[in-house]
């Protein structure tokens, strides 16, 4: 309520604005700078380089790509990037991750906004669902190991998220309204907002101020399979079945998932002198779920609502339509230096990532059981943040080389606590304090980098990066019931982290690259210290032991210009992992993490792509990657098998137009199957439960209504495809929007 009250409150304010004679000057610095951000990218080198040139496979997603999408999210904006898979069924996805490379996995992708990493220090993990896609600028995805430059997280490749900096002054106000075609069966009263001011007051000095809010009543997404038949005279119940084959049945829904998020973001930098630079930025994004009143299908003789039968082990209760909620706020710090001494260019980073609100309810499945009146659950919470601090140094050597030098430190903590509840609906009804963990780890880096121009037409680079890492203070206790109290002495490792990359461009038009290197994660707080147990009653236990995993990964590739505006491209890679972290069944009711095997995945990528001048763009890739697991001492009947939440084949094809006042988008996504089960035997599609193949189409159209504003309107899933991601994929969506600059 409060953003929209602030919306159109700033939308009076700057109705009367007196900027529109800065209008035509910012928008054709814009298109110019635009044309210049297309080939200089700074994530592959951790310098400025054309993408041409750069030791990787880097494709770059601008602002006007972002601008001209219909995806709601940063992450959704990345679905054409040949290579990235995107776990992201729909805006409610609390299990969303970004993945390179044909490696699975968000803790083995480094997420970087503006060179600081945003993987948190407990899994690894990162949210982009708050961000505002309005702060962007452009995206960087580079593909490969990468722990040389950037350390742990790196396996598959880094994206780098930069956010934007004003040149002139200006206001943006954005707002949307959108619901599902069919109700019930997406986003419904889906409403977004974004509004920003930027100023350069002095020709030293640029502000950036923005807030972005979206919310939705959702859609009942989660549906409530029975084990048992509904007894006889019971209706409104459905055949379905698990992922196996088993035959179950369809009885209710918890209700519709409803949701908001939002982001507020300041960003401040000052010019000290025309080799000198100061910024800061304040970063805090929140995302907050729940679930309404749940539903059942089923309905007895009279015609009454139906929640519970049966009797013995196999009974069904109220606790099966319930579902909790979940809040996660994050705040990221960073304050940045930049200088050059003589032929020297230095920059320091520090940033604080801070995830100080990281909490879910869950409601009983075991006595006493949770009930439709939000009795009885439990409440887990897991604050974490990271400190870091990162310095380099860049200079030319021997008129054929430049170098980079610098060292990296970064310190993460996390604390869990679980905590009986009351009601599962409130959060703050705890009743004590039945399980706690955490630990803190430290990571001192160097690393070294040199870029050798061996002739004109071929450059080598050549870097290592030494990390030292250490755990200490962990701790796990279980109060009550079953009670434990463990506390882990410190452990350290070290990970040496070689590539080498040849770019060689014999013609303006053609770029030949190849590489190999050695990357590396260290275990997470998570992996060392967390154990919980399932509504199953299986304990999962963290191992205090685990080693780092390891992958060797090669790679080459070449991009072709052909005719006028068309390029194309193709990539071949292959990943050896090595130290799997992995679960390992030590009976029917723990499973322990061990390092436990080895895997493969080896693929390709090809892209093409076609200009008409500015108004016409057509583009299409293709990605196959074969996922295997190769070795596992903990479960030998996994070998061979593919890797879980990998797809093997993935498809995106597209086009942007360009007319005068009038643009418009369209784009599809093929992606094909995944296993959950790790040996491959959840071979049912179209049930709950089930990850299916499936193949969307999103498109945007937008109009320039006049000087200040734009109008458009987004349809998401088009063909109003119906499949599911574990739960229920949202169905056709249509969004309306106004935009407002000046």
């Amino acid at each position: 309520m409060f953003a929209r009250y602030l919306f159109m409150l700033m939308l009076l304010l700057v109705s009367s604005s007196a900027f529109a004679d800065e209008k035509a000057a910012r928008v054709e610095k814009e298109e110019k700078d635009t044309a210049k951000l297309q080939e200089i990218v700074v994530t592959a080198t951790r310098t400025e380089k054309e993408a041409a040139e750069a030791p990787g496979k880097v494709n770059v997603v601008t602002q006007k790509d972002i601008e001209k999408s219909p995806a709601l999210t940063v992450d959704g904006a990345l679905n054409t990037v040949p290579g990235l898979f995107n776990r992201r069924a729909n805006l409610m996805d609390t299990l969303s991750s970004v993945t390179l490379g044909g490696i699975p996995g968000q803790n083995r992708t480094l997420i970087l906004k503006d060179g600081v990493p945003l993987n948190n220090a407990y899994t690894g993990g990162v949210s982009l669902t708050g961000m505002a896609p309005g702060d962007i600028e452009r995206v960087e995805v580079v593909q490969g190991p990468f722990s040389s430059l950037y350390g742990g997280y790196a396996m598959g490749g880094v994206v780098n998220i930069l956010t934007k900096m004003p040149e002139t002054r200006e206001f943006i106000l954005r707002g949307g309204y959108g619901t599902s075609w069919n109700r019930g069966e997406s986003l419904d009263d889906l409403q977004t907002y974004y509004l920003s001011y930027g100023d350069r007051p002095t020709d030293r000095l640029r502000v950036l101020l923005s807030y972005g809010y979206k919310a939705t009543g959702g859609y009942a997404k989660d549906l409530v399979v029975a084990s048992r038949q509904p007894p006889a005279g019971t209706s409104d119940w459905s055949y379905t079945s698990t992922n196996r084959g088993a035959t179950r049945y369809l009885i209710g829904d918890a209700g519709d998932n409803t949701w908001w998020d939002d982001s507020l973001d300041f960003k401040v930098q000052y010019d000290l002198t025309g080799n000198s630079r100061i910024g800061a930025s304040v970063l805090r994004t929140r995302y907050r779920y729940n679930y309404d009143e749940p539903h059942t299908y089923l309905r007895d003789a009279a015609g009454n609502p139906v929640y519970s039968y049966g009797s013995g082990s196999s009974v069904v209760r109220e606790s099966a339509f319930t579902q909790g909620s979940g809040l996660t706020e994050t705040t990221i710090y960073s304050v940045k230096y930049e200088n050059e001494i003589g032929i020297m260019k230095n920059k320091l980073t520090l940033a604080l990532n801070d995830q100080g609100e990281n909490w879910y309810t869950t409601p009983n499945t075991t006595s006493p059981y949770a009930t439709l009146s939000g009795l009885n659950g439990k409440v887990s919470s897991t604050p974490n943040q990271t400190f870091y601090a990162d310095l380099q140094t860049t200079f030319p050597l021997f008129g054929n080389q430049i170098v980079t030098v610098g060292g990296t430190y970064s310190a993460g903590r996390s604390n869990s606590e679980e905590n009986s509840l009351a009601y599962y609906k409130d959060e703050d009804s705890k009743t004590g304090l039945t399980y706690n963990s955490g630990g803190k780890d430290t990571t001192y880096a160097v690393f070294v980098q040199d870029e050798i121009l061996l002739h004109r037409t071929l450059t080598a680079y050549i870097g290592f990066r030494q990390d030292w890492w250490r755990t200490y203070d962990g701790y796990a206790n279980q109060f009550g019931s079953g009670a434990f109290a463990n506390t882990y002495d410190a452990r350290t490792d070290s990970a040496f982290s070689p590539k080498a990359a040849l770019v060689y461009r014999p013609f303006e038009q053609t770029t030949l690259r190849t590489s190999v290197g050695r990357a590396f994660r260290a275990p997470t707080l998570y992996e060392l210290y967390r154990t919980w147990i399932s509504t199953t009653n299986i304990t999962y236990r963290g191992n205090p032991d685990l080693k780092p995993e390891t992958v060797t990964s090669w790679d080459v590739g070449i991009s072709q210009g052909l005719w006028k505006g068309a390029t194309v491209g193709v990539t071949y890679f292959e990943n050896y992992l090595k130290d799997l972290i992995y679960r390992k069944t030590i009976s029917s009711t723990v499973q322990d993490y061990i390092n436990a095997g080895k895997a493969e995945s080896k693929g390709f990528t090809l892209e093409a792509e076609q200009r008409f001048a500015k108004s016409l763009k057509l583009f299409a890739n293709f990605t196959y990657t074969d996922a295997r697991i190769k070795e596992n001492t903990a479960k030998p009947t996994t070998v061979d098998k593919r890797l879980t939440y990998l797809p093997d084949k993935m498809f995106n094809v597209g086009a942007n137009l360009e007319l005068g006042r009038f643009s418009a988008s369209v784009v599809g996504r093929y992606v094909s199957k995944r296993y959950t089960d790790d040996e491959n035997l959840d071979t049912v599609g179209n049930v709950p439960g089930s990850y299916d193949s499936f193949f969307t189409a999103d498109a945007k159209v937008a109009y320039k209504v006049c000087k200040f504003t734009t109008a458009a309107v987004s349809v998401l899933n088009i063909a109003d495809e119906s499949h599911y991601e574990s739960y229920r994929a949202q169905g056709r969506l249509v969004l309306g929007e106004l935009e407002m600059r000046f």
